[in-house]
């Protein structure tokens, strides 16, 4: 008799939603967790008066309680609507090149278009159409592409799915240059790239068109207490349903027989049987360290050579000694930007140069809560890539961190003035100290890159151990809401297996 049905690596985002479906399900199941806290990115941590939200900007997916969304029906199924409070965010985003545009989009596809429209008066026509067919492309990527896969069926993707089957897969910015005149429109409604990690000709507008409209017609949202109270909520829905947890538990090795898990084996040298496991770990660390096997998964290994590691990012963590309007803040998301040219500001992420563009957050302008009275907690980051700061000598390295701080900080200050000055606590987050506290390859925040070839209806799930099955980032989209997403999907994939087994055994 095994000593679980199941066991979830890792309490990212995908381990906790995947452990606390398993166990509600009727599986007997334990989630390990290196760290001494669950969630992964989706965390917090305390200097001074001030707790910082690691990695949460805006969760996408949740929906209003009159329109409830994905987010909020998962959520609500795990048991923990009424253990999390969670703030509705008026505004998309405020998007800043200075000297030439500062423009803030109501979070409404009527505002939007609204707002658009008085920036923009000869696209108007071109903007009801091209939020239409946002609109569209999503539905159907929801309702129609999932049944037409299962088919198998072209024609029914043709016929219930056209504005998907003809834009969906093309590259963002082609379809955005195919509405569009303006170059400044175009950076205004591409500037969620980021959230992605690459520029619009590299992603497929299904991917980004979905993005932009999700958060505006299903609202963006912050959760009071930071991602942290989201985790913890998820791990109390998993251990209420009877889970064992065990933090400060790696897992050394994946042990298998005749091609099909056995148990893992932990860093104190415990082996726990299973059935089934769950790894939130990077597919790289899952296959290329964890499993005890190599000669099998060679298929696994050739399609990792045909993808590069995803960005990730520097972020400083900022506790000012003042509110947001003292400082000009005036929505919770800002994009900083000093040129339209998304593929320059793209380039810098694989240099150490200036950065041409950033993220500014402040979530005190709608929760005052955030932090202690009179104060203001915020982040600024932007995307770099791991091998930037891997090829840093190591005596050079924190002269290197400061020096690139202070550039972000020249840059936040082109729309913030002074806010040096009312720096009170200040952390810096370099994509090393990614590697170190979320152990992927990197410090990749959303997996590998996540371009339109690398989407999951060109790459098969990984089927080579029986039994073993990867939730998070590296298993399709990254980012909070597609990551919760993957745990529950994966989490009931297997849970249908064992129903089937279960009857075929009887």
């Amino acid at each position: 008799m095994k000593d679980f049905d199941a066991i979830v690596i890792g309490a990212g985002n995908g381990g906790l939603t995947a452990a606390a479906t398993l166990q509600r399900g009727g599986l007997k199941t334990l989630l390990l967790e290196r760290h001494n806290i669950p969630g992964g990115c989706a965390t917090s941590f305390v200097r001074g008066p001030y707790e910082f939200e690691v990695a949460l900007h805006q969760l996408s997916g949740m929906g209003t309680p009159d329109k409830p969304f994905i987010l909020r029906k998962l959520f609500a199924d795990l048991g923990i609507m009424d253990k999390v409070d969670f703030v509705e965010e008026p505004e998309l985003y405020r998007m800043i090149i200075p000297g030439i545009i500062d423009i803030t989009l109501p979070a409404s596809v009527v505002g939007v278009a609204r707002t658009l429209k008085q920036y923009f008066p000869k696209e108007s026509r071109a903007i009801d159409d091209f939020l239409e067919l946002c609109k569209f492309v999503t539905l159907e990527s929801i309702m129609v592409l999932p049944r037409a896969r299962k088919a198998v069926d072209k024609e029914m993707l043709r016929h219930q799915g056209k504005n998907f089957a003809k834009y969906g897969l093309k590259p963002a910015q082609q379809v955005f240059d195919e509405f569009f005149d303006d170059e400044m429109i175009k950076a205004v409604l591409g500037a969620y790239w980021g959230y992605l990690g690459l520029p619009l000709r590299e992603l497929s507008f299904a991917d980004m068109g979905a993005l932009f409209y999700a958060y505006a017609e299903f609202k963006p949202y912050h959760v009071i207490g930071g991602s942290q109270a989201l985790s913890n909520a998820l791990l109390d829905s998993f251990l209420e349903a009877g889970g064992e947890m065990r933090f400060n538990c790696a897992v050394d090795k994946i042990l298998t027989e005749s091609s099909a898990v056995r148990a893992v084996r932990t860093e104190q040298g415990d082996e726990i049987t299973c059935h089934t496991i769950v790894s939130n770990a990077s597919s790289l660390h899952t296959y290329n360290e964890l499993l005890d096997v190599s000669n099998r998964v060679e298929l696994v290994r050739e399609d990792f050579k045909s993808r590069r590691l995803g960005v990730s990012a520097f972020v400083i963590y900022l506790g000012l000694d003042c509110t947001p309007e003292q400082l000009g803040v005036t929505a919770a998301t800002n994009f900083i930007v000093l040129t339209p040219d998304d593929e320059a500001v793209f380039r810098r992420a694989e240099t150490l140069d200036e950065p041409l563009g950033c993220g500014f957050t402040c979530y005190n302008v709608d929760d005052p809560s955030f932090a202690p009275e009179g104060k203001s907690i915020a982040s600024l980051i932007c995307i770099q890539y791991g091998d930037v700061w891997k090829n840093v000598a190591p005596d050079d390295y924190v002269n290197t961190k400061y020096a690139f701080a202070e550039k972000l900080l020249d840059l936040a200050e082109t729309v913030f003035p002074n806010i040096r000055s009312y720096i009170e606590e200040v952390e810096i987050a370099t994509p090393l100290t990614m590697m170190r506290y979320l152990n992927t390859p990197g410090g990749a925040i959303y997996g590998f890159d996540q371009n339109r070839l690398d989407s999951s209806l060109f790459r098969e799930r990984y089927k080579e151990i029986d039994g073993l099955y990867l939730a998070g980032a590296w298993s399709g989209m990254g980012g909070f809401q597609p990551t919760y997403q993957a745990g529950v999907s994966v989490a009931n994939s297997i849970i249908r297996t064992q129903i089937y087994r279960d009857k075929a055994n009887v």
